[in-house]
């Protein structure tokens, strides 16, 4: 008898190619996998993968299963959706996939009103630079920082966060302009607009520290390491200064799925995260 779900399994695998891969995003160890697979091959007495010693690569049979595959989780995921949306009442949990430093250091502290109102409502938020996948209920609500692509979703425009060139209060009186150093993204965000914007507002200065993550930037900014251009909402602290007002600005955008629109406890949720939204507008 086939298990429907080794399926799972099968289409995780599939797409990551490693059995480490698929175990993390299946929240389960290499051992189980490579087990489930195993016994979806011999329950369909088909070749699925070659096992090769960079990774797993699918069959002509893998494909082809694929293909059919992706359907079932579809509808599995929408099923899972529709369950989830038919809940009455705001109770329950709603997972807030948001870029981190954005999570962190302004929509969490912007969370407990909403909790006082609703006792029975419950929050996850998690900090990640990578979209999460709403088709594959990976997260109920996603905050993103540039109109999604992805066809079926709803999507509203929140406002704008706008930047400007920041640095410590005490750096930026005590070191004249020119001998001033800035803090940036490194390659992996190089042809980001505000990282285009600062290397045009240093014409040739150096650039002393540079790292993937803006909550990183905002620690060395207020360690007193330099200037780096920064969000106005996540920069505006007593020991931080604006010395120059951004040219850029990146969009904010809040993305559901249909099915979950109309959920109490995701409704709930998306009307007090544009409520807080509204300090973004006209910025």
């Amino acid at each position: 008898m086939l298990n429907w779900d080794d399926l799972r399994f099968f289409v995780e695998l599939a797409r990551s190619g490693s059995l480490s891969k698929a175990a993390r995003q299946l929240d389960a160890d290499h051992s189980t996998v490579a087990r489930r697979i195993a016994a979806l091959e011999e329950a369909l007495a088909l070749k699925l993968f070659d096992r090769l010693p960079r990774g797993y690569a699918l069959t002509e049979d893998g494909e082809r299963l694929l293909d059919r595959a992706g359907l079932v989780e579809q509808a599995v995921h929408g099923v899972q959706r529709f369950a989830s949306g038919a809940a009455p009442g705001i109770v329950g949990r709603v997972r807030i996939s948001a870029p981190p430093a954005l999570a962190s250091h302004w929509l969490v502290p912007r969370l407990a009103p909403l909790l006082a109102r609703h006792p029975g409502l419950k929050v996850d938020v998690s900090g990640t630079p990578a979209a999460a996948r709403l088709s594959r209920n990976e997260a109920d609500l996603a905050l993103r920082l540039s109109r999604p692509q992805e066809k079926g979703l709803v999507a509203r425009r929140l406002g704008d966060l706008a930047y400007g060139l920041y640095g410590a209060r005490a750096y930026v009186e005590a070191t004249p302009e020119p001998r001033r150093v800035y803090l940036g993204y490194d390659e992996e965000l190089a042809r980001s607009p505000q990282q285009i914007w600062l290397e045009t507002v240093a014409q040739g200065r150096p650039i002393v520290f540079q790292s993937n993550d803006l909550s990183s930037l905002i620690s060395a900014v207020r360690a007193g390491m330099g200037l780096a251009a920064l969000p106005h909402v996540l920069a505006r602290q007593d020991d931080l200064t604006c010395v120059m007002e951004g040219e850029v600005s990146r969009e904010l955008w809040l993305v559901v799925h249909p099915d979950l629109r109309r959920a109490a406890r995701v409704r709930a949720v998306m009307n007090h995260i544009v409520e807080v939204c509204r300090e973004l507008k006209d910025r």
